[in-house]
């Protein structure tokens, strides 16, 4: 193999990414790792994580990132900060090309780019956030101490924002436009507990109203009636799914309705040979953190008996 060309790279640095790191540094594969615009990925803004195996006590999202990067680094990865802004999968070996211009050639590619947050699209939306509006209660939440604010959302992440902003809103209401919530059992009866939440269904937002410098309230319309009520409010949370990072693929590799990278079954191979797609940018299902160590794993795996087939 060519010299200046790595035998592999890693796109991203989420749980994904970073077993990815570990096995192909075990491997003395000398793995490179492109860290992305948000190192440490989804997890860096949860706080307690309690069904990782290993951490009967919990622990934090960033706590365990700062161990898995460690853990990387000690089995010979490199790592370079910035975002890929452009790939070329026609040519062989592959490249990268980065934000700063720099380029990367690589016999094999993991993507581990993982998924972003949505938000609704709306004009006001965009106007308040970050000045009431969120779509990260770990990252904001001191800052709404005493306040009322509004969850938006049916699922694990928003029980979860809602329940961590009790630890420092005087109320949370959760927002869903369905009558049940898509949420796990668990986490939807730790939520219905909590005195300090309480919950409107069949409820979308229309629009959030503010000053012109922060958040003032929400209006909300029901689905089944139409009718649009006021509420005031200091903040919004969004918590309604997420998107996958696999714009930069569309073209290149095979991708679903949605955005998710395809790869074959029992696999991580993508439908370019020598390319491979593991973690949240994969996973449309699961979506955990220990689903993405694992096809973290695998595609790790994959990559390494691709790479034996063509020294």
């Amino acid at each position: 193999m060519e010299s200046n060309v790595r035998d592999i790279i890693i796109m991203g640095t989420g749980p994904a990414g970073y077993t990815s790191a570990i096995y192909m540094g075990r491997a003395n594969l000398k793995p490179l790792v492109i860290e992305g615009f948000q190192p440490g990925g989804q997890l860096m803004i949860t706080t307690e994580i309690e069904n990782f195996p290993g951490f009967p006590e919990g622990i934090r999202g960033p706590e365990l990132m700062a161990k898995m990067r460690e853990q990387a680094a000690k089995f010979g990865t490199e790592f370079v900060g910035g975002s890929v802004t452009e790939v070329d999968l026609s040519r062989s070996p592959f490249c990268l090309t980065l934000e700063d211009g720099q380029e990367f050639l690589t016999h094999a590619l993991i993507v581990a780019t993982g998924a972003n947050a949505k938000w609704l699209g709306i004009d006001s939306e965009s106007r308040y956030r970050g000045k009431g509006v969120s779509a990260c209660a770990t990252c904001d939440g001191f800052f709404f101490r005493d306040c009322k604010v509004f969850v938006v959302g049916g699922g694990d992440t928003a029980m979860e924002e809602a329940l961590y902003l009790t630890k420092f809103a005087s109320h949370v209401t959760l927002v869903h436009r369905r009558e049940e919530f898509r949420s796990s059992k668990i986490m939807s009866l730790r939520t219905r507990k909590n005195p300090k939440i309480s919950m409107m269904l069949n409820e979308v937002v229309d629009e959030i109203l503010g000053d012109g410098q922060k958040v003032t309230g929400i209006r909300l319309k029901n689905v089944l009636t139409g009718e649009l009520t006021e509420h005031p409010c200091d903040g919004v949370f969004l918590a309604i799914g997420h998107a996958p990072n696999s714009g930069l693929f569309k073209d290149q590799l095979d991708l679903d309705d949605y955005g998710y990278i395809k790869t074959k079954k029992s696999s991580t191979e993508t439908n370019v040979p020598g390319v491979f797609a593991c973690g949240d940018v994969q996973d449309f299902t699961y979506r955990q953190a220990v689903t993405a160590v694992g096809t973290g794993c695998m595609a790790a795996v994959d990559a390494e008996r691709f790479l034996e087939t063509i020294r």
